[in-house]
């Protein structure tokens, strides 16, 4: 069964952030830090489970998959998974959104 993938707010905040900022760089990087984000995030529809269990969540609903690097976070629901963020991974713990 496929699943519905969403994206919070933030989490959608966040990719645009990081995308500006490797823009300043290089546009082609940024577009393709979004491509690939976005790419995870789809296949999250058939394979919700992919990612790992997030060491500092104990909660097997809440997981993670790396992109480039950063750290999209999601949280698998009845029907849905909701991507709830998406952090640089030497920045902040993915504790504060969950």
């Amino acid at each position: 069964m496929a699943r519905r993938v969403t994206w919070t707010e933030s989490a959608l905040d966040e990719l645009g952030d990081a995308a500006t900022y490797i823009a300043r760089d290089s546009p082609r990087y940024a577009a393709a830090l979004i491509a690939e984000a976005r790419s995870a995030a789809r296949s999250l529809r058939t394979f919700p489970r992919r990612g790992r269990i997030i060491p500092e969540i104990p909660d097997d609903s809440v997981r993670e998959i790396f992109v480039k690097s950063y750290r999209l976070i999601y949280e698998i629901r009845e029907g849905d998974v909701v991507i709830l963020a998406f952090l640089h991974g030497a920045r902040r713990s993915p504790t504060e959104f969950v």
